[in-house]
């Protein structure tokens, strides 16, 4: 029996040591981080702050997370990505555990608030380049977006749990358990990152300084229409879906849907449609990626015009649910693109220039949250948010790359996993409509203060 068995519980050839390292340090990082999503919000509100301030915190994150991705995107790419990764979650850690130890001592200051969230915000910066490249190093071959579903469904089931735990534990004891429950995340997650194996990764010719990296990580990133079009697309899409979801959510929460818990059930149901597209993209491969992933875009405008209406929960927890198989559409198909057209010795870079368009304009939404409550009212403003996803999704449409890019079927050696050989790049880049595009996760937003569009723990 144990010999018919023991195939089974045998990971997969694709899912080596550095891909399984990785998806149990996202799983670990997303338990705490989707709680502390909801609880960071919710400490502001019972500190005595409203929209505005619960906006400003939102900024504080991403302002720095927006001036130091570039500069993160060269380090990683000149430096073992896994060092980077543990010194970024070291950061983390120690921030939410400040955060979680003002809150829990009473009456923490805006302005406290503020500098340890633009703290995580910072090792956030040199951790997203690293961790995407990290990723996309890890895997080979046609199994590639099955690896990327794969890694996704496992991200997001543990957002679901961290979600709905952390709207639970946010009404019974407070946000502050909740940070601090974050913060252990991180530790672990730190840890278990240390012990990635870059031995595959082959060492970098000597070449120019910081700036000559910056400019040859832009070369890449402008000569393909596809990639920076629906970057673009996204610092529209991320800023007003942050927005959405960092102010306008838990308002709409305290005072329709009846406070934290419902709020986190109902990010723990877009996490759970999130799984679902996970398993629809590890067995359909749509041939025109970003074609089937730019459609999907569309339904993202949904939670915005629910939290509108509003609508009650069992229907927002709907919406919720169908906006998140959706994105993941997007995401696995954004993710396998980037993995099979950039170099993997530029895939940081690149990654840098895509997360830093696609967060640009977040700080600026979300600190501007509040006074366009006021200047137009919740409702309106959330209406707004849906438009402009409509709006700007439709015009992606319009570049003839992104309707026309697709899947090319894997030619290379690419059976050994980071283990047992060198990693392959994963092709020569071509700028033509007939290129594929895919990357790790929607190009934009965070489970923190970018939103809940993407995440790599």
């Amino acid at each position: 029996m144990n010999k018919a068995v023991s195939p089974r519980l045998r990971r997969p050839p694709w899912a080596g040591r550095n891909y399984s390292l990785l998806t149990a340090a996202a799983i670990v990082t997303n338990l705490g981080s989707h709680g502390a999503l909801i609880a960071a919000a919710f400490a502001v509100l019972d500190a005595g702050g409203d929209g505005g301030d619960v906006g400003l915190v939102a900024m504080a994150r991403t302002l720095p997370l927006v001036l130091f991705l570039l500069i993160g995107g060269a380090v990683a790419d000149r430096l073992p990505r896994h060092h980077v990764m543990v010194a970024a979650n070291a950061l983390n850690c120690l921030s939410q555990a400040a955060f979680a130890v003002l809150v829990l001592a009473g009456e923490p200051r805006l302005w406290q608030m503020m500098l340890l969230t633009a703290l995580g915000g910072t090792g956030q910066a040199f951790f997203n380049p690293a961790a995407e490249g990290m990723l996309l190093s890890s895997v080979t071959g046609e199994q590639a977006s099955r690896a990327f579903a794969m890694f996704r469904m496992a991200m997001h089931g543990a957002a679901i749990g961290g979600a709905a735990l952390g709207g639970a534990m946010i009404a019974a004891i407070g946000p502050g358990w909740v940070l601090a429950v974050d913060a252990a995340a991180f530790a672990v997650a730190g840890l278990l990152r240390a012990f990635l194996n870059v031995s595959h990764v082959p060492e970098r010719a000597p070449g120019g300084g910081m700036l000559a990296d910056l400019r040859d990580g832009w070369r890449e990133f402008i000569g393909r229409p596809w990639l920076w079009t629906i970057v673009a697309q996204f610092s529209v899409v991320v800023a007003v879906i942050g927005a959405a979801e960092a102010v306008y959510g838990p308002l709409v929460a305290r005072d329709s849907l009846g406070g934290a818990a419902p709020w986190g059930l109902a990010l723990g149901t877009f996490g759970a449609g999130t799984v679902a597209g996970a398993l629809l993209m590890m067995r359909w491969k749509p041939r025109r990626l970003l074609l089937a992933g730019s459609l999907c875009v569309f339904p993202l405008a949904l939670p915005s015009a629910a939290l509108a209406v509003p609508v009650p929960v069992a229907a927002l927890c709907g919406v919720m649910f169908v906006s998140g198989i959706a994105i993941e559409v997007f995401g696995v198909s954004w993710m396998t693109a980037l993995h099979q057209e950039i170099p993997e010795e530029k895939f940081s870079r690149v990654s840098a220039y895509d997360w830093f368009g696609s967060i640009s304009m977040v700080p600026l939404a979300t600190a501007l949250a509040g006074p366009a409550e006021t200047a137009f009212g919740r409702t309106n403003a959330l209406w707004g948010c849906a438009g402009l996803v409509v709006l700007v999704t439709a015009a992606v449409l319009c570049v003839p790359d992104v309707r026309n890019l697709t899947r090319r079927a894997e030619t290379k050696e690419t059976a050994h996993s980071e283990e047992t050989a060198p990693h392959v790049s994963a092709t020569v880049p071509v700028p033509h409509p007939d290129a594929d595009a895919d990357a790790a996760g929607v190009p934009g937003a965070s489970a923190d203060a970018e939103g809940s569009l993407r995440r790599l723990g």
